[in-house]
C-alpha cells in the first residue's frame, strides 16, 4: 500500500463505528468464561499441581498472592488454550492475568470488524504492533493464536526482549509471526521501530499507569488489602512499600512513569500523528475513567479524525481502551479493500 493512497483530505467527519462490549462478563469469544478447570490444566501442565490448594467449599484453587503460583497458572492456561509451550518470565517481571489480556485482543478484533461488515479480519495480512510487549509477550501470543495476526513486539528493556525470544524459541511456529524489536529511546513509541514502508492495522499498549513509586506503593497496599493480606495494625517498618512485590509482579518501567498514564498516552498520541497514514487504528488501555477527558482533548488537538472508547467488563471490574484514527472514511475504505479484502 502506498502513501499516495491517503493523500486526500476529508471534507466531513465520518461517524465512528461503535463496538459492543458484553454487559456483564468477559467478551463472548474469550476462552476463559468459566471457572478454571484445574484438572484439565494439570493434565497439560503437571507442575501446576504443586500450587493447587483445597478451598473451604471443597473446590480447588491456587494462592493468588503467590507470584510463582500465578506464573504456573499462566503457563498452564497458555498451553491448554493456546498451545503455547515453555512460557516463562524472569522473577519480578509483570505476570499478566490471561483472561483480561485476551479480552483486549477480542475487542480489538471487533473494532476492526465494525468497519468490515461484522467480520473480524484474520490471518497474516493483519499486522499489529504491541508497544511494550514486556517479558511475557502475552498480546502477540494470544493475538496470533486467536486470529493469526502478525505482530511487531517492541520494548525498551533488552531483558524483556530476551525473555520473549526464549518463548518464541520454544514455539518455532510463532517465530515468523512475531518480530521482536528494541526501542532505544524511552521517549519514543513508533520512531526507531516502525519502518518507513510498514503499515499496521492496529497498535495496542498497556501503559504504566502509576505516576511515581509512592503512588505505586499505595496501589500495592490496596491490592494486598483486597487479597486479605494486609494488617492495618502492623508497624510502619513492616508496611508495604514500592519495593514490595505484587502477586503479578512488574518492573518500574512496566508500572510507573513520570506523569502516569495520561502523560505516557498523550505523548503516544502526539507522536502517532507522524504515522497517520501507516496505521488504521491506534489504541491504548486506560486504567482510570478520569483520565479520558484529558486524552480526548489531546486527540482533538492532534487532529484525529475518529476516536472512541471501548469499555470491557470483567466481573465487577471495568476496564477500557481508547482508539483513534487519522484516516477519513474514504481512506479507510481503500485500506480495507487493499489489505483485508484483496485476494492478491
Amino acid at each position: 500500500m502506498s502513501q499516495k493512497s491517503f493523500s486526500r483530505s476529508a471534507n466531513s467527519k465520518p461517524s465512528a463505528p461503535r463496538v459492543q462490549s458484553t454487559a456483564a462478563g468477559l467478551h463472548p469469544r474469550n476462552r476463559h468464561q468459566q471457572r478454571y478447570d484445574f484438572e484439565a490444566l494439570m493434565a497439560v501442565s503437571p507442575e501446576l499441581g504443586d500450587f493447587i490448594r483445597p478451598t473451604p467449599k471443597g473446590n480447588h484453587s491456587i494462592d493468588f498472592t503467590n507470584p510463582q503460583a500465578i506464573k504456573a497458572l499462566n503457563r498452564a492456561l497458555l498451553r491448554h488454550w493456546y498451545q503455547i509451550d515453555g512460557w516463562d518470565i524472569p522473577d519480578g517481571y509483570l505476570c499478566p492475568p490471561i483472561p483480561g489480556r485476551a479480552d483486549y485482543i477480542h475487542n480489538l478484533a471487533d473494532l476492526l470488524a465494525a468497519a468490515n461488515g461484522g467480520k473480524q479480519p484474520a490471518g497474516k495480512r493483519i499486522r499489529v504492533m504491541d508497544i511494550g510487549c514486556g517479558a511475557n509477550c502475552i498480546y502477540p501470543l494470544i493475538g496470533n493464536s486467536e486470529y493469526g495476526w502478525q505482530f511487531i513486539a517492541a520494548d525498551i528493556d533488552p531483558l524483556s526482549l530476551a525473555s520473549a525470544q526464549r518463548i518464541l524459541a520454544a514455539n518455532p511456529a510463532l517465530q515468523p509471526a512475531i518480530s521482536l524489536r528494541q526501542q532505544p529511546d524511552s521517549q519514543c513509541y513508533f520512531q526507531h521501530v516502525l519502518q518507513g514502508k510498514e503499515f499496521l492495522d492496529l497498535t495496542l499498549c498497556n501503559p504504566p499507569f502509576h505516576e511515581s513509586p509512592e503512588q505505586m506503593a499505595r496501589g500495592n497496599q490496596r491490592k494486598w488489602k483486597n487479597l486479605g493480606k494486609w494488617d492495618d495494625q502492623q508497624p510502619d517498618s513492616t508496611a508495604l512499600n514500592a519495593e514490595t512485590p505484587l502477586n503479578f509482579g512488574g518492573q518500574s518501567n512496566e508500572l510507573w512513569c513520570a506523569g502516569g498514564e495520561v502523560s505516557f498516552v498523550s505523548r503516544m498520541m502526539q507522536e502517532s500523528r507522524q504515522y497517520a497514514s501507516q496505521v488504521y487504528w491506534f489504541t491504548s488501555l486506560v486504567s482510570r475513567q478520569a483520565a479520558l477527558p484529558a486524552l480526548e482533548k489531546v486527540l482533538r488537538d492532534v487532529g484525529a479524525v475518529q476516536q472512541q472508547v471501548i469499555t470491557m467488563t470483567q466481573g465487577q471490574k471495568s476496564s477500557r481502551f481508547i482508539a483513534w484514527s487519522f484516516l477519513n472514511a474514504e481512506q479507510q475504505k481503500i485500506w480495507r479493500q487493499m489489505r483485508w479484502q484483496s485476494k492478491g
